[in-house]
């Protein structure tokens, strides 16, 4: 009974532990869009801290549920779209940024208070979209096989990644102000890194099915 209790224990843990790593991998990209977010802002207070990373928590979470809902499916669907969808909002995103910081001057760009909803919308669903994919091997990579765990899983992720956003703003708040007006440029130009790694990523994993079947399965968590 020990041995069992003792067995269970472990696995519970470790399954806690991989969540853990799952949701800071997911979060890594809307982390270092709040960072940009709050580098470009030039009022950065607790309730616009909140809104980003409430934003980014509730559709990272979203993404992979949906994801499991489709099932295998809408799997090939999902592996199709996700990282041009990424790529192009992103990249929009990023140009215009780029583009709105270097026609303004130092003292138009800091004039720049709030977020449009529709931009951080659309900046949540780029950096969440290829967690789709995700939510399909979600229960055999962390055990999720019924609704209430992959509630919990997909709360975790949430939460991991509102928290860290959370902490993005404000350190991105912290360099803004070294950077001035720069921070606009630098802030696109993550935009649109990260879109390319998106697609680089997705290459990397339909590669990887062509020459091995069923190793893509590992690939598809976001480093």
């Amino acid at each position: 009974y020990q041995q069992n209790f003792t067995e269970k224990a472990v696995l519970i843990i470790m399954s806690i532990l991989e969540i853990l790593l799952l949701g800071i991998g997911l979060s890594m990209d809307a982390f270092a869009v709040s960072i940009t977010n709050g580098a470009v802002l030039k009022k950065v207070n607790l309730l616009t801290a909140l809104r980003i990373a409430a934003c980014f928590g509730i559709f990272q979470g979203a993404m992979p549920f949906i994801g499991w809902s489709i099932g295998k499916v809408g799997e090939q669907l999902i592996h199709t779209v996700d990282h041009w969808i990424a790529l192009i909002l992103l990249c929009y995103l990023g140009i215009k940024m780029i583009w709105d910081s270097r026609k303004k001057d130092e003292a138009a760009f800091c004039e720049k208070s709030t977020l449009k909803t529709k931009t951080l919308l659309a900046m949540a669903v780029a950096t969440s979209i290829d967690a789709l994919a995700t939510g399909v091997i979600l229960p055999s990579a962390v055990g999720a096989e019924t609704l209430i765990q992959m509630i919990c899983s997909i709360s975790a992720i949430s939460v991991i990644t509102f928290i860290l956003c959370l902490i993005g703003v404000f350190l991105g708040k912290k360099f803004g102000c070294l950077l001035h007006n720069k921070s606009g440029i630098l802030g696109g130009i993550v935009l649109i890194c990260i879109g390319i790694k998106t697609m680089a990523q997705m290459a990397i994993i339909t590669r990887a099915a062509r020459i091995r079947p069923g190793s893509a399965t590992l690939l598809c968590f976001p480093a």
